[in-house]
């Protein structure tokens, strides 16, 4: 006799269809897994350095200080919090280039070849355009806009600024120059994928400085030499994201 054995309908061709989404969830979750690890090896031994650290990034306010006055901790925890959010932030940073590298892993196989050759220059140059970015904020803004603020101090005021809003008030800077350092790789993004032209962008350039100088105002504090110095690098990079769409559309031209 020939032995039959049972299946429900559906069953085989529900687990052919179930069984590659799966592996692609557990991939995700390996590749984030993997993000998460390589953040904990860099915070681990940054750690120890944490108050260094600090002191190192408060040093451009530091240096503008009357003499014999110091920044100061208003809350009870601001001494260990601050210098291990500081930490936590910077081990995020230093991670970036192998967690986008995890990201690209995951991405990369449902790529056609000519997009991977494309991808990849651009997601280096989004990692180096952020560090760009937060250098420039660290090293020229940073000095400008300190000397600026500590030199309009009123008669009878003394500063003394607290460590967490000092920070909070860098980060926000660093992420504003390191986003607005990006404008190229939007840029270069919109012409490939067609959103829009070189043309078109060249005549909307007039839009785009005023964009600029509004985004400065939005995302700098309120005085008028961070938002210039914000400004003003997010206008060249723009023109920046103009010259290199048109490089990338004559080599593919040619190539056609």
């Amino acid at each position: 006799m020939t032995e039959q054995t049972n299946h429900s309908p559906g069953t085989s061709a529900e687990s052919d269809r179930g069984q590659p989404l799966i592996d692609h969830l557990i991939e995700l979750r390996t590749r984030i897994l993997h993000s998460i690890f390589s953040v904990l090896i860099i915070f681990l031994p940054l750690f120890y350095f944490a108050n260094d650290i600090y002191t190192y990034i408060s040093e451009p306010l530091r240096a503008f200080l009357p003499e014999g006055t110091t920044m100061i901790a208003t809350e009870v925890a601001s001494p260990f919090l601050t210098p291990f959010k500081l930490t936590l932030v910077l081990s995020i940073f230093i991670a970036m280039p192998y967690i986008l590298h995890q990201i690209w892993s995951f991405i990369a196989p449902g790529l056609y070849s000519n997009e991977k050759r494309f991808a990849l220059p651009l997601l280096t140059s989004s990692i180096v355009l952020f560090y760009a970015g937060i250098a420039f904020a660290f090293y020229v803004v940073f000095p400008l806009i300190f000397g600026f603020f500590t030199s309009v101090v009123p008669d009878g005021v003394t500063i003394m600024t607290d460590i967490n809003k000092y920070l909070d008030f860098v980060l926000k800077l660093f992420f504003a120059f390191g986003l607005a350092f990006e404008i190229p790789i939007a840029t270069v993004l919109l012409v490939w994928t067609g959103a829009t032209t070189v043309e078109n962008l060249q005549r909307k350039r007039p839009y785009v400085i005023v964009g600029c100088f509004v985004l400065g105002m939005l995302l700098t504090p309120p005085d008028i030499i961070s938002q210039i110095l914000l400004a003003i690098p997010m206008w060249i990079l723009y023109e920046f994201g103009i010259l290199f769409s048109k490089t990338i559309r004559k080599s593919e031209d040619s190539e056609s």
